[in-house]
């Protein structure tokens, strides 16, 4: 076996593996749309399963339709070493927002199996279902179920646009596994992932080492007025639902521009009814989405939301209520598993920095039940949740070297 320092992943087999799968439910622009749950999905997942096995893993899947590969440990005794991210993809996503941490696992497998290198500790790779939550909201929603964060039965009644329901789905598709969800214990768990930001690119990093993650806030808002003519009904008599909608963005971007550095928001989602040309919007529903790793940041940003909201909407007689849909707390990654990150990145030589995730992702959730870190790649311009999202190959190899490494110090290699 080569010396640890110069074990190296294949990147033009990773590159091979992405473009391969890229290929399962193509989007329209060079992208994506794999969402979660559709035949598309399924035709990914089979494909997934077939390159695990071929490596000589053995496939397990829970009930929540999460995927896991074993490659076996010396030590049977040893809890396994995970990593993985998502296969789903968002209607207009890109070609390695998660792929990059599932495929990139599978090459660090490959690799493994090239070198006949042992570990103490198995290694799992794992596919988490419907972490991006574009179909059936929230986010993260197998791997929160994992982490117990939700039921199980609350996750299967989970709908999506046309009232189709997650279980059902997940039935339809064929892929209800046998395993308990959340019953697997973890010595550790890495996601590596591209930043989906343009931090590293302009920083000229090779590599993230993820100390925390955003904590976030989906408040679903819901904004009643009166559908009108609007030619002819006299403005002083409207009652305009989507006049909320602009005044809620306005104070959804105040707030958070009050919070400078350490917060985000803005509106994402918005159904406008009877959405037609002529007619005074009558109904909104939109989704607010408020981010900080400062938890008291967070909370204060969410009560201010909640103070003015219904005060702005009431001086324009317009009804306005509010839900939460979608929240998890900021987490702060385990230090020794970021060590993990930060050594393998010194040792290959690669330039790196300390960031703190912009996005949520399955490992937010996995942190509160194991030690977890996250890798990052750049990715161009920042763009992600885009057709147009890129990376370049040698991006994805330095972000697979990083992760195997840290992998590997954690898994314990058997001479």
């Amino acid at each position: 076996m080569p010396h640890r320092k110069n074990l190296r992943i294949n990147p033009d087999r990773l590159w091979d593996s992405l473009m391969e799968m890229a290929r399962i439910g193509p989007g329209i622009a060079g992208g994506n749309n794999r969402q979660t749950l559709t035949d598309a999905d399924s035709e990914g997942r089979a494909l997934f399963q077939k390159w695990c096995t071929d490596a000589g893993c053995v496939m397990g899947v829970d009930s929540m339709g999460n995927m896991f590969a074993t490659r076996p440990g010396t030590d049977e005794t040893a809890l396994p070493v995970y990593m993985g991210s998502h296969l789903d993809t968002q209607p207009t996503g890109g070609k390695y927002d998660g792929v990059l941490g599932v495929l990139g696992g599978l090459e660090a497998i490959r690799t493994l199996n090239d070198l006949n290198v042992k570990t103490k500790h198995p290694i799992v790779l794992t596919n988490w279902t419907n972490e991006e939550g574009t179909r059936f909201a929230p986010a993260m929603l197998s791997s929160g179920v994992f982490a117990g964060k939700h039921t199980q039965d609350w996750a299967y009644a989970r709908q999506d646009a046309d009232g189709k329901t997650f279980g059902d789905e997940l039935k339809r598709i064929g892929w209800v596994g046998d395993e308990a969800v959340g019953t697997r214990k973890m010595h550790a768990m890495f996601e590596l992932h591209i930043e989906q930001g343009p931090i590293l690119e302009a920083e000229q990093k090779d590599i993230g080492v993820v100390t925390h993650g955003q904590g976030l806030r989906w408040i679903e808002c819901t904004f009643v007025g009166k559908e009108s003519h609007t030619g002819s009904t006299p403005m002083k008599m409207r009652k305009n639902a989507g006049r909320g909608l602009a005044l809620i963005t306005e104070l959804v971007h105040a707030i958070a521009m009050r919070n400078q550095p350490n917060a985000v928001g803005a509106i994402g989602h918005i159904d406008v009814y009877p959405n037609s040309r002529n007619i005074i919007p009558g109904k909104v529903v939109c989704t607010v989405d408020m981010r900080s790793h400062l938890l008291d940041t967070l909370n204060e940003m969410v009560a201010e939301f909640n103070e003015m909201a219904p005060q702005l909407c009431k001086e324009i007689d317009v009804e306005f209520s509010s839900k939460i849909v979608g929240q998890f707390d900021p987490p702060a990654f385990d230090k020794d598993c970021v060590s993990a990150v930060r050594n393998a990145a010194n040792a290959l030589g690669y330039s790196h920095m300390d960031i703190i995730s912009g996005a949520g992702h399955d490992a937010c959730w996995i942190n509160d039940v194991a030690p977890t870190a996250m890798i990052m790649c750049p990715c161009v311009d920042g763009l992600s949740h885009n057709e147009a999202e890129e990376i370049s190959k040698e991006w994805a190899a330095a972000g697979t070297d990083v992760l195997l490494h840290a992998v590997l110090e954690t898994a314990q290699i058997i001479a």
